[in-house]
């Protein structure tokens, strides 16, 4: 009797660990954040809904500043990364692009960035950007190279660009593109949003697949 009741209360009392929702931070700029929306139609809340609707446990934290940079990111990530999340989503570098920083100076920060979340066992899902013609095409090869060869370096999980969605959608049309976006052209509306959480998701998945509980 007394070990039938000690069994009842394990199976009560005892929560297994692959029961707790995967905890995943977002660290990025304005596109995490959330800027110009309305409450949950941000890329965090849509990527989690997403998430669960296609079966991943998980609640997302939102790590994200506008106006942040690369550098930003690199100088907060081990603050950000103290509470050691399962895992860690990385969206960074519009800011940079912006600004014509050195590709070289971006790559060395999302390297600072990968680096510490490696040191503390994170698996990192990197989301790229795509540099602008109007820096030259050096710059666009430099900065466009950065985020599939950190994601090799680093055994990372890339997605290779943050628009992928609206540039599906829209195609080479700048102007079907813009019903997509905010007025200040530069981010996306909620259904923007919505179609580059869509292409997120895939490889957001294998980020949750590579998190060893």
């Amino acid at each position: 009797m007394r070990k039938t009741l000690a069994l009842l209360s394990l199976l009560l009392f005892t929560t297994p660990a692959w029961a707790e929702p995967l905890r995943i931070t977002a660290l990025g700029d304005s596109l995490v954040q959330g800027y110009g929306l309305p409450q949950g139609q941000g890329l965090v809340p849509q990527l989690e809904r997403w998430l669960n609707g296609n079966g991943a446990d998980v609640r997302l934290q939102n790590a994200g500043v506008s106006g942040d940079t690369t550098a930003g990111g690199a100088e907060r990530a081990e603050w950000t990364l103290s509470d050691t999340p399962d895992g860690l989503i990385v969206l960074l570098g519009g800011n940079d692009m912006l600004r014509g920083l050195a590709p070289e100076e971006a790559r060395a920060n999302l390297e600072r960035i990968l680096q510490t979340a490696q040191a503390k066992g994170i698996e990192v899902l990197l989301i790229g950007m795509k540099a602008p013609r109007n820096y030259g095409p050096d710059y666009k090869q430099a900065f466009d190279a950065i985020y599939p060869e950190l994601a090799v370096e680093y055994g990372a999980v890339l997605h290779p660009d943050a628009f992928a969605g609206i540039a599906a959608e829209a195609g080479n049309d700048p102007a079907a593109a813009q019903a997509f976006m905010q007025d200040d052209g530069i981010h996306p509306n909620a259904r923007g949003v919505a179609l580059n959480v869509a292409a997120i998701g895939p490889a957001a998945l294998q980020l949750v697949a590579a998190i060893d509980r």
